[in-house]
């Protein structure tokens, strides 16, 4: 398996988009994805990919890069269909190449099939090994071809009855969007780990990872796709079917503190109020005293106004983002990596200047990147700065499509609160507890994953029982 350098963030993993036009008469569907993608750029910068079909041909192009760089104008008429699907990504799983770039296409015995993929599966070893036994050839090293593989072995059965195996067979998350030459199909795990919702747009249907993807091409909000669930959109309209679902679904929480865009609404959970709600409860107790509060952009923004409003501290700007420089991540080592930091912030030296500041941000995972803030901050002239952070720790990695560093490589693995303050050089430092953030979701008539805060995971990181795996077919 491929491991990437770990970064500072909890990166985004993918995001994926579908629409199909029931009467057939749109031609221009990849156009509707492309924008639908830009608007979903944030989940995934290092590809992305549409595939389109007219009803009887897929044609398909992914590239690596942003979508805009992916595509113009001549690239998009040639992707000539009224059904399409759509992918952004940055690599959890498999090398950053072209040939790993979504969605993949296969043929097999009911035709061509093309699958977008969001999430990342913890028996995808496992089932690439027994698929290879029998004699599977893979062009890519990124577990989507171990579901695309499963789903066309198995299509003899019917498609739907081979959508419902490869569920049973697999192990972690998904949000999954599936093109035939004739239908528009979505997937999501059966706990719901990621994030999948329907919309409307006319005559079309839209399936995309976060709502404000249906924003973004004018499609009105119908509902989330349920757990488990399996909507299919064709030329009779739309129908969906289950596969056993848990009775505690688990949503990835990690959407509301950092992932999603603010603007998204989430298994009934809008995002912004979330984090300007963990912003008011970071606050409620704190008796710093201080000058100003200010957020790291972008995600920690409504947090930061969330903690000015309960506190009474008045908030203010202290950090100015370049959106134009690569994010920190990607840098090749530690010391480039600080570089990139300085790089894309930079203090509002006449703003903090003598001031006690409440910095508010999401996270802190390596803690490269606060402490390089902080020390930022006191170069332009803060007088104090109070670190504040709108979730827990972060204590574990990530199963399930996130790039996340390994426990010993989090600055909150084997340190107390007061030994990570220090770390990072700040005057104090305070996270929102679990019980606190979790009342910022509430509502969602939905369960949450906390792995990366207590160890709990839906699904067993060393799950890779594939038993049940029939391959003579």
């Amino acid at each position: 398996m491929y491991i990437k350098e770990p970064g500072d963030r909890m990166e985004e993993y993918c995001g994926v988009f579908g629409i199909y036009d029931v009467k057939g008469g749109a031609q221009d569907a990849a156009q509707a994805a492309y924008y639908g993608l830009y608007a979903l750029q944030h989940r995934g910068q290092e590809s992305g990919g549409i595939a389109a079909s007219d009803g009887h041909e897929i044609r398909q192009y992914r590239n690596l890069g942003l979508i805009p760089e992916v595509f113009d104008e001549e690239t998009l008429a040639q992707l000539r269909g009224h059904i399409a699907i759509g992918h952004v990504r940055y690599s959890t799983f498999g090398d950053k190449n072209v040939v790993n770039a979504q969605p993949l296409v296969a043929r097999c015995k009911i035709g061509t099939l093309a699958l977008a993929h969001n999430g990342n599966l913890v028996n995808a070893a496992s089932l690439r090994r027994r698929l290879e036994d029998a004699g599977a050839i893979f062009q890519t090293s990124v577990d989507t071809e171990v579901i695309l593989n499963l789903i066309a072995r198995m299509s003899a059965r019917g498609l739907d009855e081979a959508i419902v195996r490869m569920m049973q067979t697999v192990r972690g998350s998904y949000a999954l969007v599936l093109l035939t030459e004739r239908a528009l199909i979505g997937i999501r795990d059966p706990y719901g780990i990621r994030p999948l919702c329907l919309g409307r747009l006319g005559e079309s249907y839209v399936l995309a990872s976060e709502s404000c993807a249906l924003d973004a091409v004018g499609a009105e909000f119908v509902r989330d796709v349920r757990p488990g669930e399996v909507v299919v959109i064709d030329e009779n309209g739309l129908r969906s079917f289950h596969v056993p679902a848990p009775l505690q679904s688990r949503l990835c929480v990690f959407e509301f503190v950092y992932f999603a865009r603010p603007d998204s609404v989430i298994d009934g959970v809008s995002v912004y109020a979330a984090r300007k709600a963990a912003g008011r409860r970071l606050a409620m107790g704190d008796d710093v005293q201080a000058d100003m509060v200010i957020g790291v952009p972008d995600s920690a923004l409504p947090a930061a106004i969330g903690y000015a409003e309960q506190s009474g501290i008045p908030y203010g700007e202290g950090l100015a983002k370049n959106r134009y420089v690569g994010r920190t991540f990607i840098q090749p080592n530690q010391g480039m990596r600080e570089i990139g930091v300085r790089t894309k912030l930079n203090a509002l030296a006449r703003n903090v200047r003598g001031k006690r500041l409440v910095l508010v941000d999401d996270s802190i995972v390596r803690g490269t990147t606060s402490r390089k803030i902080v020390e930022m901050l006191r170069t332009a002239g803060a007088r104090e700065v109070h670190m504040r952070i709108s979730s827990p720790p972060v204590l574990n990695p990530c199963y399930f499509g996130i790039d996340i560093a390994t426990s010993e490589e989090l600055i909150g693995h084997g340190r107390s609160v007061e030994g990570i303050c220090a770390s990072i050089g700040a005057d104090s430092l305070r996270f929102l507890p679990e019980s606190e953030l979790l009342k910022t979701v509430e509502g969602s008539g939905c369960g949450f994953c906390t792995g990366c805060f207590d160890g709990s995971y839906p699904v067993n990181p060393g799950d890779e029982d594939d038993a049940g795996l029939d391959l003579d077919l």
